[in-house]
């Protein structure tokens, strides 16, 4: 429903709750603990489908047959490979500044992308156009930050392998080594997970650059500059980083109620959504105790004290593990380098980002919200 009116809304700080268009790509639950993609639940998916099933799905609104899917890896299979222009000036981008910041050198990447490839607005584009430039920008997304990665750490940049899956190829791309079925088939359960996720930040943002009628990867850089912050998808590192802090079982309690009680946040619990646990962070608990080892039988102690202690500090609220606790333990058990862990949510959730922005395009309405004037008092306007 739309409502139509003259003058300005009030509405909650950070638009909670607020529905500022229709979507029928999916939704979340968060009192249920439940979230889907179109009419599927996106963990059935996660647990029975390919990462190019998905990706499929998500462009087409319906999951491909047999030959579909095929197709569709033979179709993405040349755009994984960087154009010339972009591959020349990669080294730059890898080796500018003293930290390596992979994310801001995708977006310069994409950038350079855009302008080689020409591509055009999505105002002036036709839809077979807009959908061709998303899938380029999801299938070259890996391939650049892998690459940023590798050349930061004196390491000659690898070329994507055709017969390798998407999630194989990340680990291959990022690690050199020849990918773990087991690892690989991890970490694609995490990649289909994590696609979409409801009007969260990142997703917005492209919606309203797309709403301008801006091109596919203005909307994607923008997006990526909001899943950059902490708060949103650059978390997974700093909640492993918690666990090794922490490091042994009787320190956690202490741990744990000085950070409560000193009014810091502990990274990888509580959700600006769910009031029940995380899905995503039950079935990346399963596949972390399911991949073993010692990080992982301690993440889940650590997990479990921490809502203990959770509820006991701060009654009535309902914290629990988020997508980023557990996130952190797969990815290092799957041999992820820690400063590729937001990089390799970003991995998947492109597409996402990429569908929304494609889903925008068919509104001609742009978005703009207002604002509430509060500085000082201006002057009157002149009249006469």
């Amino acid at each position: 429903m739309s409502v139509t009116v003259d003058g300005p809304v009030e509405v909650p700080p950070g638009l909670r709750n607020v529905v500022v268009t229709t979507t029928e790509l999916g939704d979340v639950r968060g009192r249920e603990g439940f979230y889907h993609y179109r009419q599927y639940s996106a963990i059935d998916l996660a647990k029975s489908k390919t990462f190019e099933d998905v990706w499929f799905f998500f462009l087409e609104g319906r999951l491909p047959s047999e030959a579909e899917r095929a197709e569709f890896v033979r179709e993405v299979a040349p755009l994984r490979h960087l154009p010339d222009e972009v591959r020349a000036a990669l080294p730059n981008i890898a080796l500018a500044g003293d930290a390596f910041n992979p994310l801001a050198g995708l977006r310069t990447a994409l950038s350079l992308l855009a302008a080689a490839r020409g591509l055009p607005p999505l105002w002036d584009a036709d839809p077979a156009r807009r959908k061709a430039d998303a899938m380029l920008v999801c299938a070259v997304t890996p391939t650049i930050l892998a690459a940023l990665h590798r050349i930061r750490h004196g390491e000659e940049p690898l070329e994507p392998r055709a017969e390798l899956s998407a999630a194989a190829n990340w680990l291959y791309l990022v690690t050199g080594e020849e990918p773990d079925p087991a690892k690989a088939s991890a970490l694609e359960h995490y990649l289909v997970a994590t696609i979409d996720h409801g009007f969260n930040a990142s997703t917005f943002t492209a919606r309203v650059v797309a709403s301008t009628g801006a091109d596919v990867v203005s909307a994607i850089a923008a997006a990526i500059g909001a899943f950059s912050g902490p708060l949103h998808g650059g978390a997974p590192d700093r909640a492993l980083a918690s666990i090794d802090e922490i490091g042994t079982p009787d320190r956690i309690d202490g741990w744990v109620r000085g950070k409560v009680r000193s009014g810091e946040k502990i990274m990888g619990f509580g959700h600006a959504v769910y009031r029940t646990e995380d899905p995503r962070s039950l079935m990346l608990r399963d596949i972390a105790l399911g991949l073993g080892g010692d990080l992982a039988e301690f993440a889940a102690t650590v997990e479990r004290r921490v809502v203990e202690i959770l509820a006991e500090e701060k009654p009535g609220r309902e914290l629990h593990a988020n997508v980023e606790f557990y996130a952190g333990v797969v990815m290092e058990r799957c041999g992820i380098p820690r400063s590729m862990f937001t990089p390799t949510f970003a991995v998947s959730r492109v597409i996402g980002w990429c569908a929304n922005v494609l889903e925008q395009a068919e509104d001609p309405k742009m978005i703009r919200p207002a604002a509430r004037y509060v500085g000082p008092p201006a002057p009157e306007p002149l009249r006469g």
